[in-house]
C-alpha cells in the first residue's frame, strides 16, 4: 500500500487530544494513531452495509446459571459459518471469558452478537469490528 503524506488543520485542544491518544496507546507517532482512528471509524460505518468484516466478540458469563452454556453453544451452532475460532478462559469457579473470532457480512455479526448478548447469565458481551482490506494493500 502506498503511502500519501497531506496536512492536517486542527483546533489546538484538538490537536492536544490528539497527542494524548497517541501516548496513552502507545502509537509512534500521530500519522499512526489517524490511520488507525480513520480504520475504525470507517468499520464502524460499514456497521450497517452488506459488507464482509472481521472481529471478535467477548463474552462474560456465569458458567453456573443454569441453561446458559446450552444457549450460547446452540446460539454459536445456528452461526457456525461465522465463527473462524473460539477461546474460553475460567476467570474464576463461576464467570467464564469466551473470545469468538468472527467473519462475515456486519449485520450477520451484530445480530450474533445480540443474541448472545440476549442469554440470562450474560454478563457482558460486546462485538467489535474492522473492515477486512484487499491483499494487494498490505503489500
Amino acid at each position: 500500500m502506498s503511502v500519501i503524506r497531506f496536512g492536517v488543520s486542527l483546533e489546538k485542544e484538538l490537536l492536544e487530544l490528539l497527542d494524548n491518544f497517541v501516548e496513552d496507546n502507545l502509537f509512534s507517532n500521530r500519522s499512526q494513531a489517524i490511520r488507525h482512528l480513520i480504520s475504525s471509524s470507517l468499520a464502524e460505518k460499514k456497521w450497517h452495509c452488506s459488507n464482509e468484516v472481521t472481529g471478535s466478540v467477548t463474552i462474560l458469563y456465569d458458567r453456573q446459571k443454569r441453561g446458559v452454556m446450552e444457549q450460547l453453544a446452540g446460539i454459536r451452532h445456528s452461526h457456525d459459518p461465522l465463527i473462524l475460532s473460539m477461546q474460553q478462559h475460567m476467570i474464576d469457579h463461576s464467570q467464564c471469558l469466551e473470545l469468538v473470532a468472527v467473519r462475515g457480512r456486519a449485520a450477520d455479526l451484530t445480530d450474533l452478537a445480540d443474541r448472545l448478548r440476549s442469554v440470562r447469565g450474560v454478563r457482558f458481551a460486546r462485538l467489535t469490528i474492522t473492515r477486512i482490506t484487499p491483499e494487494e494493500e498490505h503489500v
